[in-house]
């Protein structure tokens, strides 16, 4: 797959995306949406990829924000319907049924902040900086910020974030939830793979579970959330991974998974 503002690479299962407009530290325009919302949904159904390494090209930024120039030409009308792109395509990041993995290598401002946040996890380099500064410009995150960033780090950080426009360090954003590991600049794409490594070892059908349980569950109360829980653990019990991880761990091998 060719594109104009993203990179683009499958290996051993895990597929690299990276944001590729470095002179615009990687401002998030109409043809980013685009091409993100073409290269998740052709991920999302594509049997040789388990998961997604989401990243920026270079050392300076994750994505630095919305691009303003577009935000500038906005109305009322207009600027819902931008709101309603944004978040569309950041709902597909984050329900496209495998896991994606954040590697945050500067700056995550506005809507890459909020790009980072619809990603299963952040891993973030010790220069990495993290802020919703939408308020600078007299309005809000429009791409999800308003909704994640409470449900990650607590309503209260979330509005000292909000509130203040306040760019913050990878540190700071580990102490209050909003990255999961701050690694070194040049250990970040390793330790993404790392990872994805790691979780590409694992049954396929039950990582898509976990998936599902966990972005199900956030959106209902605990009884409803259980079982729904239930009915995942019995669907995946009837599967042929299933039989073969049991088989597996009994036998004391290691487990050959299909995906079925």
């Amino acid at each position: 797959m060719q594109y104009e503002t993203l990179l683009f690479d499958v290996k051993d299962l895990v597929a690299t995306v990276t944001l590729n407009r470095p002179k615009m530290l990687h401002a998030l325009n109409a043809i980013v949406f685009d091409e993100l919302e073409a290269v998740f949904a052709a991920l999302s159904v594509d049997d040789e990829v388990r998961v997604i390494v989401l990243t920026g090209a270079g050392d300076k930024a994750f994505a630095a924000g919305a691009d303003i120039n577009e935000i500038a030409a906005t109305d009322t009308l207009t600027g819902e319907t931008l709101a309603r792109r944004g978040q569309g395509v950041f709902r597909l990041i984050e329900t496209c049924g495998k896991p994606v993995i954040a590697c945050v290598n500067g700056f995550a401002l506005g809507g890459g902040c909020e790009l980072a946040m619809a990603c299963t996890m952040r891993i973030a380099s010790e220069k990495a900086r993290l802020g919703q500064p939408e308020v600078k410009l007299g309005l809000i995150p429009g791409y999800g910020g308003t909704q994640r960033l409470p449900r990650l780090v607590g309503r209260s950080a979330a509005l000292k974030l909000l509130l203040t426009g306040e760019m913050i360090g990878a540190a700071e954003a580990l102490r209050i939830g909003l990255v999961d590991e701050v690694v070194p600049a040049e250990r970040l794409m390793e330790r993404g793979e790392e990872i994805a490594r790691a979780i590409v070892a694992m049954a396929p059908l039950a990582i898509s579970g976990c998936l599902e349980a966990v972005r199900r569950g956030a959106e209902v109360g605990l009884e409803e959330g259980l079982a729904m829980e239930a009915e995942i653990f019995g669907r995946l019990c009837g599967t042929e991974d299933k039989a073969e991880g049991t088989a597996a761990f009994l036998e004391k091998r290691v487990a050959n998974w299909v995906g079925r």
